[in-house]
């Protein structure tokens, strides 16, 4: 063979091989796509508020398509929950007492699947419609026995990290003071809020790299880059139906939903985030329909926004549940008995049209002198009472008192019924969309474990199964002196020494002091009021 056929057969060996194999910046540039989770809680939410919504809109809801089986809702103690239990159900995948937030039974802190998605690499957020120091985002992100420990719920959500917060509870993140707010009424009042250690939580977050906004306003304008904290009510956001009337300037929970989104899609490696819509719970225990279709629909909207996002990234999980039922409502009561057979549609949802704002929305138009009584009643839906049904209003002692008897009359206008103020116990409808979704009907427990799974690791098994320990016997028993010290009874600390060695543990807190150098820990420091928790990388 000459040496020019043999050049030939080279060259075309070698472009062939060209066009064969990938080149090495394909290889380099090659990743592992982002995984995601959306957990989606709407707050003590029963069956026929869900049924009563899609006819109230006139339209299937977002929530409808994802229809996939039932959650089991019940404590480790009582057959109907509260939010704490259940939150902490769903949050670490064990079951526990009423009140208890991220702790197990024994009042132990159980490591939450969203510090375990942190841990993990993943970006987190949370985002509600409540303070977000409420049960429900509390059980994700904090461990306390008491539900009501905002202060220190608050802080510990501070001190976790997380890349979005978004929700209500701006109260407790000041120091303990003075500061004017709109009541009820819209008028302005002095209030005391609940920082009692004197921390302001508002300059540690500004100082830890977030955005801070206050606004509606500030959404679109936060920076990408910028982990987002949002604050928008010093207590809880506004019903839907009344935010749009009443406080334009708090964002919907759609709009909070799409920006945490939006900014946590930024991660290379994926993100966790936890939504709660929390006020049907809240409108439910008012027994007000109105209301409770509001928040439902608001959550649908919300819901909304994470299918579509999960659509357009298939490696995304969105899981949309109830942490419990509340109120009994029924379509249908007593006037119904004998002729439920008759009853069209309208007769349920006309009544409830007729309403503009909320009971709670209602209310807060109120004057002191009750001149305006008429005009309240007719934004509640409630026009052309009867001479009787009108004194029972005028005779309400309260705002309260006429509250529960403006949602007493509309419910009776709608042919709905009502059990109960409180929680109930029945299972609970499970909606999910995208790869590894869950099916079927399973416990509430089984949530944090299948959203492990398809993020990677395992909360059971590993360094995440034993998180935090004993701070005492974690010391003791490597031959250090330990004590817990209240001098400021608001900030104890767990205190440990060796020698000239001195390792201070304060509450709440992601670090500890060795002598006068700041340590960071990956965890915070949780206190029971009897143990501290801790966790020390070995």
């Amino acid at each position: 063979m000459n040496i020019l056929k043999r050049i030939l057969i080279l060259t075309t060996l070698f472009s062939l091989l060209a066009f064969s194999l990938p080149s090495p910046t394909l290889f380099a540039a090659y990743t592992t796509p982002p995984k995601n989770v959306i957990l989606m809680i709407m707050d003590g939410t029963n069956s026929d508020i869900i049924t009563l919504s899609r006819w109230f809109r006139g339209t299937d809801l977002h929530l409808d398509d994802t229809l996939t089986g039932g959650v089991r809702t019940y404590s480790i103690e009582s057959a109907i929950t509260d939010s704490a239990a259940a939150g902490t159900a769903m949050a670490t995948g064990m079951k526990t007492k009423a009140d208890y937030i991220g702790m197990n039974d024994k009042g132990h802190p159980v490591l939450t699947v969203l510090e375990a998605a942190k841990l993990s690499g993943y970006e987190t957020g949370i985002v509600a419609t409540s303070p977000v120091q409420h049960a429900t985002p509390a059980a994700f992100t904090s461990h306390v026995k008491n539900r009501d420990e905002f202060g220190d719920i608050g802080e510990q959500q501070v001190y976790q990290n997380l890349d979005v917060v978004l929700g209500g509870g701006a109260a407790w993140l000041k120091p303990k003071g003075k500061n004017s707010v709109k009541n009820d009424d819209g008028m302005l009042k002095t209030k005391e809020v609940s920082r009692e250690d004197g921390e302001n939580l508002v300059n540690t977050i500004r100082s830890s790299g977030y955005s801070f906004i206050k606004t509606r306003d500030g959404l679109p304008q936060a920076p990408s880059t910028n982990k987002l904290w949002g604050a928008f009510a010093e207590e809880d956001i506004a019903y839907e139906m009344d935010r749009k009337l009443l406080k334009p300037q708090e964002p919907s929970l759609a709009e909070m939903t799409k920006t945490a989104i939006k900014r946590l899609s930024h991660s290379e490696k994926g993100f966790f985030l936890m939504v709660e819509g929390s006020k049907v719970d809240w409108a439910a225990h008012k027994n007000d329909p109105v209301g409770m279709i509001s928040e439902v629909l608001s959550f649908d909207d919300a819901v909304g926004e994470a299918l579509n996002f999960a659509r357009a990234n298939q490696n995304t999980m969105v899981i949309a549940v109830t942490d419990h039922g509340n109120s009994g409502l029924t379509l249908g009561n007593e006037q119904t008995n004998l002729n439920y057979k008759n009853q069209p549609t309208g007769n349920f949802i006309k009544p409830l049209k007729k309403a503009k704002l909320t009971v709670k929305g209602a209310s807060s138009q109120l004057k002191k002198n009750r001149t305006n009584l008429k005009d309240v009643l007719a934004s509640y839906g409630l026009h052309h009472l009867s001479k009787h049904e009108y004194s029972a209003m005028k005779k309400a002692k309260s705002v309260e008192d006429l509250e529960n008897e403006m949602v007493k009359l509309l419910a009776k206008k709608a042919h709905l019924g009502f059990t109960t103020h409180g929680h109930t116990g029945e299972d609970v409808f499970l909606y999910a969309y995208g790869p590894g979704k869950p099916t079927g009907l399973i416990e509430n427990t089984s949530i944090p474990h299948i959203i492990a799974d398809h993020l990677g690791f395992s909360l059971t098994k590993g360094r995440f199964a034993s998180w935090y320990v004993d701070g005492m016997e974690y010391f003791k028993q490597r031959g250090y002196s330990a004590s817990i010290r209240k001098q400021n009874p608001s900030n104890p600390e767990f205190v440990v020494e060796h020698g000239d060695l001195v390792l201070r543990f304060p509450e709440n807190k992601n670090f500890y002091i060795k002598n006068d150098e700041k340590v960071t820990l990956k965890s915070v420091n949780v206190y029971n009021g009897e143990t501290f928790f801790i966790h020390m990388e070995e």
